[in-house]
């Protein structure tokens, strides 16, 4: 199975399934002494943990990183960083029954297509357990991307078709983890935990929408033609299990503008170029303009839900699925830190491609 490291520089590698021993990862290309807040790492894999709150799946896992390489006393080395995550609270036993049929909407059937054999506990390598190990290595970029200016920040805009009705201008996002949902408005926040509690109750699931926020960014991040900043920010968001859009800056409402509306003007008043207006994202011809990049990632409704559902088995024959064990009846919250993740992945990547190319 190849496709499974991601970045150019910055390069982390992940391995491990859903009810295996463990996962874990490699990250290559780690600057040397660089000061790493341990803590905080565990801080970012705590917010995207299972079972942390009422409105998620109730799996118990600590999600405690244990390093193996590459950092001393806090400092990484320069060498490769390697890492694991225990796995410690596997219930096979919930996926026994749907081992020989494929779940809608899963990877079941592509998987077994494909490679001909598939991990059915859990989903193995297609599960969301995998993102942790993302984590671990978006937090690592964050702190480095903190130490050059560079902040990124994302919350919950939206849950089904209840949605924050602010720009993030207008929103503390300070009050992002004040929330169970990691909304910031709170109002708004309110009635998404009930949307999500009701949807629970009748054994479905509910989509969402995170935006993401980054601030700081210099000029001149991202590579034509093929190696666009925005490009490589849409694929790390749909490398994210269950992702089903993108758009940066006005995106979709971009259809609806004329060019005069959404072009948008530089101006310059004694402290450099600017734009009155960022339609764009802070992103044009794929290269970051030094204005905020915002863009807003769109998360499918989770494929296991507690009703019955029809589907075939491994022989094509006619069956019936009732998901079973522990699921998260929205995705979203538990997705923010992993948003957060593959943007610092991406934009750090690219901040030392672009460092590299000035040597």
């Amino acid at each position: 199975m190849a496709g499974n490291s991601f970045g150019k520089l910055f390069r982390l590698t992940t391995f491990g399934e859903s009810h295996g021993g463990a996962i874990g990862g490699i990250i290559d290309g780690c600057p040397a002494r660089v000061k790493l807040d341990l803590n905080e790492i565990q801080v970012e894999l705590d917010r995207r943990k299972p079972g942390q709150s009422a409105i998620t799946t109730q799996r118990k896992e600590t999600d405690e990183v244990l390093f193996l390489s590459g950092i001393l006393d806090g400092v990484t080395l320069g060498t490769p960083i390697g890492f694991i995550i225990q796995n410690q609270d596997q219930k096979s036993k919930d996926y026994s029954k749907i081992a020989d049929v494929f779940r809608p909407s899963h990877a079941d059937y592509t998987y077994e297509k494909k490679y001909g054999i598939r991990d059915a506990n859990g989903g193995g390598r297609s599960s969301a357990r995998e993102t942790a190990c993302r984590v671990v290595a978006g937090a690592i970029a964050n702190q480095i991307l903190a130490q050059v200016g560079i902040t990124i920040q994302s919350f919950v805009s939206q849950v089904g078709d209840i949605g924050v009705n602010k720009s993030f201008a207008a929103l503390d996002l300070n009050q992002i983890d004040s929330t169970l949902v990691r909304c910031p408005d709170h109002e708004t926040a309110a009635k998404m935990e009930d949307l999500i509690r009701a949807i629970r109750k009748e054994g479905d699931t509910i989509g969402g929408q995170i935006t993401c926020l980054i601030k700081g960014t210099p000029i001149g991040l991202g590579e034509p033609v093929f190696d666009r900043l925005n490009a490589d920010l849409a694929k790390a968001m749909f490398s994210i299990n269950a992702v089903k859009g993108f758009e940066l800056g006005a995106g979709f409402n971009a259809i609806t503008m004329k060019g005069s509306e959404h072009n948008d003007a530089f101006v310059n008043n004694g402290d450099g170029i600017r734009t009155l207006t960022n339609h764009s994202g802070g992103i044009q011809g794929g290269i970051s303009n030094g204005d905020e990049i915002y863009f807003n990632v769109a998360f499918k409704p989770i494929a296991t839900i507690m009703q019955k559902q029809v589907t075939v088995d491994k022989n094509g024959k006619s069956a019936e699925i009732k998901g079973e064990g522990r699921h998260d009846p929205c995705v979203v919250p538990r997705a923010v830190p992993i948003v957060d993740a593959m943007t610092a992945l991406v934009i750090l990547d690219h901040y030392l491609l672009a460092k590299t190319n000035q040597l």
